[in-house]
């Protein structure tokens, strides 16, 4: 079965939708990591350099999927099987035994799930270097999660925590979440319309995408999705920034075309 990737830009809903897909998964004998990030990191630190170099940064990868760790059902146990394949390819580069980085990333990432036949991920970031998450996984299933842009902003700005990349002004916030979208734009276009599947984030929590989820990701999702609110009121009558209007109407018109 061909991997399920969750995307969405920050504050859209997407990890208590990917902690829900987490439970499904693997009460279906799968695996859904959330903020796995495999398929971001790898990319950033396998080039064609460090192949002729014969050096795969293995110890990086590592201790970034480490620093803030993933989450979901057996998480735990597919990071500990990710540092054993991190470890095996770093040694077979030393070999000199690979020299494509492309399809080194999509090896790693297949040898890292590969216990699991029903699997998937969820980062936000994957957003933002889509051309290459989607080499490091070829074939995958998408689901984009997209929430109004000035409900996501007010979302950002109260957003606590160590976060230095947050915006400091709802402009800029929906700015950041209009520029987080191009990528998805670009490259919809381009895949096979069956591969993905735009939900929006108040009919996801009004329980009207039950269906369509469940008949997407081949799962019956209902009794995992039932808990899933919206956690603030609706969005203002404001129009948001036109930038971030015209991309927030492009995709309305997809989730409608998926509909």
């Amino acid at each position: 079965m061909r991997p399920l990737l969750l995307l969405g830009a920050q504050r859209s809903g997407t990890t208590a939708l990917a902690h829900a897909l987490s439970r499904a998964f693997a009460d279906a004998g799968g695996l859904f990591t959330v903020n796995g990030k495999l398929p971001y990191l790898l990319p950033r630190w396998t080039t064609a350099a460090d192949l002729a170099g014969r050096h795969f940064r293995a110890d990086e990868i590592a201790h970034a999927l480490a620093r803030r760790p993933p989450a979901g059902e057996g998480a735990g146990q597919w990071l500990k099987g990710v540092d054993e394949v991190l470890r095996d390819t770093a040694a077979q580069v030393a070999a000199g035994a690979h020299d494509d980085p492309e399809a080194l990333v999509a090896d790693v990432v297949a040898r890292a799930y590969a216990r699991w036949p029903r699997w998937g991920d969820k980062y936000n970031e994957y957003l933002i270097d889509l051309p290459a998450v989607l080499d490091a996984v070829p074939g995958a299933r998408i689901v984009l999660l997209v929430r109004h842009p000035l409900e996501a902003a007010a979302s950002q700005l109260e957003w606590t925590g160590d976060r230095p990349w947050r915006p400091a002004t709802v402009a800029d916030a929906c700015a950041k979440w209009a520029s987080w979208h191009a990528p998805w734009l670009a490259a919809a276009a381009h895949l096979d319309p069956g591969r993905w599947l735009v939900i929006g984030y108040r009919t996801l929590c009004a329980g009207r995408a039950t269906d369509r989820l469940s008949a997407f990701c081949d799962l019956a999702l209902e009794p995992y999705l039932t808990g899933l609110r919206a956690t603030r009121p609706a969005p203002p009558d404001d129009d948001p920034p036109p930038g971030a209007a015209r991309v927030w109407r492009s995709l309305c018109e997809m989730e409608c075309a998926t509909a």
